[in-house]
C-alpha cells in the first residue's frame, strides 16, 4: 500500500533541453527513460571516462547488496532513500520487502523526471509502505520531518545516500546533511553512501575533465572528493567490514571483482 504521499497532478515537465543527471544516469545503466541530450552527454562523457557505466553498474548492484545486508542481517525495516533517481529493476523497497514484507520506504528526490515516475515506487506488499517526497538534500531537516509521517524514528531507519552527496558542492554543507540526518535517528540506524572519487589509485582522474565538460553541459553541477572527505561523512558512525572501499567490493557476490572510482560503504549509529 502508499501511505497517501502520492505525487500531485500535473508534475512539472522535465526540461528536455539540457542533460540531466538521473536521465544520463538510466542511460548509463541501459534504460529507457532519457533524451537525444542525455544521450549525446552521456556518451561523451564515456569517452572522457570510459569506466562510468561499470561506475553506474557498480552502484546500482552496491545498492542491492547494501539492502539485502540491512535488512537481512541487520534486521532493518525502515528506510529513506535520499536521492531515489529514476526506477529502474530491483529498487529499495522492492529488494526490502522480498526480504522482509513488512519493510517501510521512502523515497527523497526533487528532481521532475523522478517525479514523473514516482508512482512506480509506490508500489508495496499489503504488509508494508511505500512513499515518496519531493524535497531537497540541501533541506535535511524537512526531510526528515515528512519521512516521520511514514516511518517511525524511535526505531531504526537505514538511510540511502547513494550518489547523491557528489551534488552538494560545499563538502561542509554535505557533512552536515548527514550529521543532521542520523542526529534525528536512533541508535541502530545505519548510513548506506556511494560517493565519485579522483583518487588516482582507483582509475579517478579520468573523473576531472569528465566533471568538467559535465559541469559545463548538463544538470546539476557535480563534485568528487578524495577517500578522506568521503570517510569524514561517517564520522561518529561504526563501519561495518569491509569499511570504506570501491563499491564493487563492499560485499560481493563472488571473488573480487575491479575496483572503480566510486567509494561504498554502510555504517551503524551506536
Amino acid at each position: 500500500m502508499s501511505d497517501g504521499h502520492t505525487p500531485p497532478d500535473g508534475p512539472p515537465r522535465p526540461d528536455t533541453d539540457v542533460a540531466h543527471n538521473a536521465r544520463v544516469w538510466n542511460f548509463w545503466l541501459g534504460g529507457t527513460d532519457h533524451h537525444d541530450v542525455d544521450r549525446q552527454v552521456g556518451e561523451h562523457v564515456a569517452g572522457l571516462f570510459p569506466v562510468i557505466r561499470e561506475v553506474a553498474r557498480a552502484d546500482r548492484a552496491f545498492l542491492g547488496r547494501a539492502v539485502r545486508f540491512l535488512t537481512a542481517e541487520r534486521g532493518v525495516r525502515q528506510f529513506l532513500d535520499i536521492g531515489t533517481g529514476l526506477p529502474t529493476a530491483d529498487n529499495t523497497h522492492e529488494i526490502a520487502q522480498r526480504i522482509a514484507p513488512e519493510s517501510r520506504i521512502v523515497y527523497v528526490d526533487n528532481d521532475p523526471a523522478v517525479l514523473v515516475h514516482a508512482r512506480t515506487l509506490l508500489t508495496s506488499t499489503p504488509e508494508g509502505v511505500t512513499a515518496y517526497i519531493d524535497a531537497d538534500a540541501h533541506d535535511p531537516d524537512a526531510i526528515v520531518e515528512r519521512a516521520s509521517a511514514t516511518l517511525d524514528l524511535g526505531r531504526p531507519v537505514a538511510v540511502m545516500m547513494l550518489g547523491i552527496l557528489n551534488f552538494v558542492l560545499d563538502t561542509d554543507a554535505a557533512r552536515d546533511i548527514v550529521r543532521r540526518v542520523m542526529a534525528a535517528l536512533p541508535s541502530g540506524s545505519c548510513l548506506a553512501l556511494t560517493h565519485p572519487t579522483v583518487d588516482a589509485d582507483l582509475g579517478g582522474e579520468g573523473n576531472v575533465a569528465a566533471m568538467e565538460f559535465w559541469n559545463e553541459n548538463a544538470t546539476p553541477p557535480i563534485t568528487a572528493r578524495p577517500r578522506a572527505e568521503v570517510a569524514a561523512f561517517f564520522e561518529g558512525l561504526d563501519l561495518v567490514e569491509p569499511g570504506l572501499v570501491p563499491c564493487s567490493r563492499w560485499r560481493p557476490d563472488t571473488g573480487t571483482p575491479a575496483a572503480v572510482p566510486q567509494f561504498g560503504a554502510v555504517a551503524v549509529k551506536p
